[in-house]
């Protein structure tokens, strides 16, 4: 038997919620097939969300995935240029016409990459840091002082996965027009995500106690991206969560965080999300979406 796992027609950050609900329960008996045929868009969080779910089915000992590819033409091309599909034949029997386009970087974007260990996030992130900050100098036409930190807070990021999630994570960056908000203006948007063991659990053995029943996914991510408590009692060390807010706050960009059945978000004055959702449907591991908004156009 097998499992129709649907994929959103416009997949992101937050209809991620959607392909979770068609997950089921955890691990799965049946095989599953997630079927992407009509899927029209994807976000870099649709990126590594997608490539999170076949990460966490196979280190689950679960049968092996399906995935239909797009058939609207050129989606399943431009999921090859940006990296998806490289990463997704060891993970998917994928079914559909697999481009034989090579994985390409442009000026707006930045292709997904896997992050292993902390070499990987020396290594690789050095070269996502360098790229990605041309995408904010020469697209965004933001100014130094707004490109001087994103490179520490996108290095926070895949270290987190390194730290806490206790196994291999994804991280991709696209500069795009921002349509339903920010007017059309463009922005950059990092999504990293990883199959951990979720904030929940790398939060409990220092934090559950102190929270008792109202412990949970939601409170986690509380504790950790608006308290900026970490498990580490070292000073310093799982700070990064807390330097990526500043750095957001300061030049109105947003953070979301999803892990397990929870979504928390730092949410500036154009955005309209939610800042807690509670309740949703299990995703494995975490899911964090930053996004830094262009220079505004002059009238």
């Amino acid at each position: 038997m097998t499992r129709v796992v649907p994929v959103p027609q416009s997949l992101d950050h937050l209809s991620i919620d959607q392909l979770a609900a068609g997950i089921g329960p955890w691990p799965p008996e049946q095989r599953l097939l997630v079927d992407a045929h009509a899927t029209e868009w994807a976000s870099p969080a649709g990126f590594v969300a997608l490539l999170t779910l076949g990460q966490a089915l196979a280190e689950a000992g679960a049968a092996k995935p399906e995935l239909t590819l797009p058939v609207k033409p050129g989606v399943a091309s431009y999921w090859a240029k940006v990296g998806l599909l490289h990463h997704a034949e060891p993970l998917f029997d994928i079914h559909g016409k697999v481009s034989k386009r090579g994985v390409e970087t442009s000026d707006t974007l930045v292709p997904v990459t896997i992050i292993r260990n902390a070499a990987d996030v020396m290594e690789i992130v050095g070269g996502i840091t360098q790229r990605a900050t041309k995408l904010l100098m020469d697209e965004l036409e933001l100014d130094a002082k707004v490109v001087g930190g994103f490179g520490q807070s996108l290095s926070e990021a895949c270290q987190n996965i390194v730290e806490h999630a206790g196994t291999a994570g994804w991280v991709a960056a696209h500069v795009y027009v921002y349509r339903k908000r920010l007017s059309g203006r463009k922005v950059a948007v990092i999504a990293v995500s990883d199959a951990g063991i979720g904030f929940r659990r790398s939060l409990e053995a220092t934090q559950g106690k102190r929270f008792g029943d109202r412990w949970g996914d939601a409170q986690a991510l509380e504790t950790a991206l608006i308290h900026g408590i970490s498990r580490f009692r070292d000073p310093g060390r799982g700070q990064g969560l807390t330097g990526i807010k500043r750095y957001l706050t300061r030049w109105e960009g947003s953070i979301s965080i999803r892990s397990g059945t929870a979504r928390v978000a730092i949410v500036p004055p154009w955005d309209d999300e939610p800042p807690r959702f509670d309740g949703l449907p299990w995703f494995p591991g975490s899911q964090v979406t930053i996004v830094i908004p262009g220079k505004e156009p002059a009238e």
